[in-house]
């Protein structure tokens, strides 16, 4: 069973290499309130071989499962255009793609502590092998910017890259890890990454 699709440009950006205690204790301090927390897992899957511009992503965030095609047109905030469809079940979609011919390119986890905060969506991310971020999703650009203002950032701190790019900055290419989870069998989803 599916339900709402939509196309829409995601304006989000993300602050890197955060404390994640103290990030969530701002956001709560700025009137914002916790919605959720979970490990997430997904499979990417290339479009086009060669093409790192547009995937599909297959992911359950816990409460939801959702595929997605995602397409890079620039690093800027607002610079991705995301089509998303909810599905029912996350390995028989995953099936279904391969009998469409398509192979996850890779297996990836991360936890993700969730806010709300005057109308933002705000996550703490934690991914394997790399510092914990803070993603600011908006309703536009200047809402982003506001938000990563009212938390005592400024807009040189903001970057707009996807995961891929920020692993690169860490000197790790995501593109050649096919299994990216985190090793031990109960997670610690406090935001403290673990190796």
């Amino acid at each position: 069973m599916t339900t709402v699709s939509q196309t829409a440009i995601e304006y989000e950006a993300k602050i890197l290499d955060i404390d994640p205690q103290q990030v969530a204790a701002r956001i709560l301090d700025q009137g914002g309130v916790k919605v959720g927390e979970a490990l997430q897992r997904r499979y990417v899957y290339d479009i086009e071989v060669g093409d790192a511009s547009r995937w599909i992503r297959l992911r359950d965030t816990g409460s939801q499962t959702t595929l997605t095609i995602k397409e890079i047109n620039s690093d800027e905030i607002g610079g991705t255009v995301e089509t998303e469809v909810i599905v029912s079940d996350f390995e028989t979609t995953n099936l279904l793609l391969a009998k469409l011919g398509y192979q996850p390119k890779a297996y990836q986890e991360n936890h993700r502590r969730s806010f709300a905060l005057d109308g933002a969506q705000l996550e703490i991310d934690s991914w394997p092998l790399i510092p914990p971020y803070l993603e600011i999703e908006g309703a536009d650009r200047d809402e982003v910017i506001r938000i990563a203002v009212q938390l005592g950032y400024n807009e040189e701190q903001l970057t707009g890259e996807n995961t891929t790019k920020v692993y690169s900055r860490y000197g790790i290419d995501l593109a050649t890890i096919t299994d990216l989870r985190f090793r031990t069998e109960v997670a610690d989803l406090s935001g403290i990454r673990e190796h």
